[in-house]
């Protein structure tokens, strides 16, 4: 019972009920538009439906031998490794079989490198700075004429990334670790009447990826701004 009912009063759930009697006692339009919003977007059964369509562009594969892999940088410094970029390299590890190549993009290749060694064995192991966010470490990619496999990111990028290994015709798969936002909410008997707070982290997370790759698609062809500051000869 205490599962059913303690939802109920948390405060972004309190804003729900309160919004809806607003709807009922004023009848005004804009109130229900905003009310259909708001319960749409932090809804979990709604937000659910979404995050299986997304993981749709992301995919866990078999990895054949002699594989080449490219690993997109997640930050970091020259002594510390994130935990996102030690997330990919995990999973990376897991479904390597030896004898393959990695290739990382990162500005600090010591820590990355270091952890890739000590968790996968028989691997071949190159990295440099392709740039500070992923338009820049692809066409640093495409300047090198490297055509990976697979490309290892985060699941909120990987959309993203799938759409710009289609741009610069490569034929990779995307590999993509899983994060929290990400993950299905449990949805339980309560679910269709209250809103939960990871769903709107949710959409603004996939509403930024978006529109980050929507700024690109309009400003390629008269900005440079996505090229590498050192392309490849």
């Amino acid at each position: 019972m205490k599962d059913i009912l303690e939802p109920f009063m948390f405060p972004h759930n309190l804003m729900l009920f309160g919004l809806l009697l607003a709807c009922i006692v004023y009848r005004k339009k804009g109130l229900w538009l905003l009310l259909a919003f708001y319960y749409l977007a932090g809804n979990s059964f709604v937000a659910n439906q979404v995050r299986h369509w997304y993981a749709g562009h992301t995919s866990s594969y078999n990895m054949a031998a002699n594989s080449s892999v490219v690993v997109l940088g997640c930050g970091g410094s020259q002594t510390a490794l994130p935990a996102c970029a030690k997330s990919r390299l995990q999973q990376l590890a897991q479904l390597m079989p030896d004898g393959g190549s990695v290739i990382m993009t990162t500005q600090y290749c010591k820590p990355y490198v270091d952890y890739l060694l000590s968790v996968a064995n028989n691997v071949a192991v190159d990295c440099f700075y392709g740039g500070d966010n992923t338009y820049k470490e692809f066409n640093s990619l495409a300047a090198r004429q490297l055509k990976p496999d697979y490309i290892v990111t985060s699941d909120f990028h990987a959309w993203r990334v799938k759409q710009l290994a289609q741009h610069h015709g490569f034929s990779s798969q995307v590999m993509a670790t899983s994060s929290q936002t990400f993950r299905r909410v449990n949805c339980g008997v309560n679910c269709l009447f209250t809103v939960n707070l990871t769903n709107f982290d949710f959409y603004s997370k996939l509403t930024a990826e978006f529109a980050s790759y929507a700024v690109f698609v309009v400003t390629r062809s008269w900005t440079d701004w996505y090229q590498p500051a050192e392309v490849a000869g």
